[in-house]
């Protein structure tokens, strides 16, 4: 009876210790297509248009982030992918606000 107790708390120990594993996954953004961004294939396009603000604040060293500016550069992203469905959103971001790669 004790083994059977021991047993029951060791499973049920190991069972509240486990941690569901996530998958690592990469994303090429150079890849990523508008219809993909606009149409949430990869991801949120919020999360897209972070890090296209990151990737290109960090170039210009600049680490003030302005939420407002952010919001308006992600609504001109998109409206430009509305229309280029084909362009890759990498092109598509330094087009539609004037960005040099």
């Amino acid at each position: 009876m004790k083994e059977t107790k021991l047993v029951a708390i060791a499973l049920l120990s190991a069972i509240a210790l486990a941690h569901p594993t996530r998958a690592q996954v990469t994303i090429d953004v150079a890849k990523i297509t508008c219809e993909q961004y606009i149409l949430y294939k990869v991801t949120n396009p919020k999360n897209i248009a972070m890090w296209i603000s990151g990737y290109y604040n960090g170039k210009l060293n600049n680490t003030v982030l302005d939420t407002g500016v952010l919001e308006k550069n992600a609504d001109k992203l998109r409206d430009y992918c509305l229309i280029n469905p084909t362009t890759p959103v990498m092109q598509a971001a330094a087009a539609a606000l004037n960005l040099k790669k």
